[in-house]
């Protein structure tokens, strides 16, 4: 019996993400998907069979293999002949997936799969300003330097200068010409653009630093110098992580 089905006056309460107003096949999945990468159901073990889950999210066998379907196409499980429907270790999910990528960094302590988001990220933006200093007009050129004057008038709010912050990048990105690269770091960033652990904190004085690397890697592109541009963009996203981190005692890996 379904949530919607129960008794007029029943006391039994539904789950929460039964309450959601998503489909229930996509709620059924983002629990699933919470509990595999908590490691409730470890890699390689298989999944419980469809009558146990069927009755543990009080849904059909449809919603249930719906929602299998779905964590076969974000990686996370295997459907096998005769084995059943087994767990696939982390290598193996789609880690640009928004619900696993969002699971698995609530369930990082070390901030590692932060810092391999910010090392993809560095990469990324750093080649995509090495282009834009080839190529960027006095448009762009212009737009960045209002922005970079912008933020310097901007510290003492740091939710409108994160505004500018973004459109300053993502100028840089545009710049590039390069789509799939300014997509790809699109995705990343909207996952975790309101995780307090990858934004840190919000500081008057680490506005003022990080406008500093803004204003440099705007004077290497005006001056269409690919390298410098390079340096200042790898240099920045480093500099305003590793202050973000705020974790001093565990390990670097960004040097990579």
């Amino acid at each position: 019996m379904t949530a919607s089905q129960e008794a007029p006056g029943s006391a039994s309460v539904p789950p929460a993400w039964a309450r959601r107003p998503a489909s229930l096949a996509k709620a059924v999945t983002a629990e699933l998907v919470e509990r595999i990468v908590r490691g409730v159901h470890p890699s390689g073990t298989p999944l419980p069979p469809e009558p146990v889950l069927c009755e543990t999210f009080s849904v059909s066998r449809t919603v249930v293999r719906e929602s299998v379907k779905i964590l076969q196409e974000k990686g996370l499980v295997q459907v096998r002949q005769g084995a059943g429907t087994m767990v696939t270790p982390p290598t193996m999910w789609d880690m640009l997936d928004e619900l696993v990528l969002a699971a698995t960094i609530d369930m990082d302590e070390s901030l590692g799969i932060l810092d391999d988001l910010v090392v993809t990220r560095r990469l990324l933006e750093s080649d995509m300003a090495n282009f834009a200093a080839r190529v960027a007009d006095d448009d762009t050129v212009e737009r960045l330097r209002t922005l970079v004057d912008r933020m310097d008038e901007l510290v003492d709010d740091h939710v409108t200068y994160a505004d500018h912050d973004r459109a300053f990048h993502d100028t840089i990105m545009q710049a590039s010409g390069n789509r799939i690269a300014r997509g790809v770091v699109r995705a990343l960033e909207s996952q975790v653009i309101n995780t307090a652990r990858y934004m840190g904190k919000t500081e008057r004085a680490l506005c003022v630093a990080s406008n500093q690397g803004h204003r440099r890697i705007y004077e290497r592109i005006a001056a269409h110098d690919p390298d410098g541009a390079t340096e200042a963009m790898f240099t920045h996203i480093t500099e305003a992580w590793l202050v973000r981190r705020n974790a001093p005692s565990a390990p670097v890996r960004l040097q990579r």
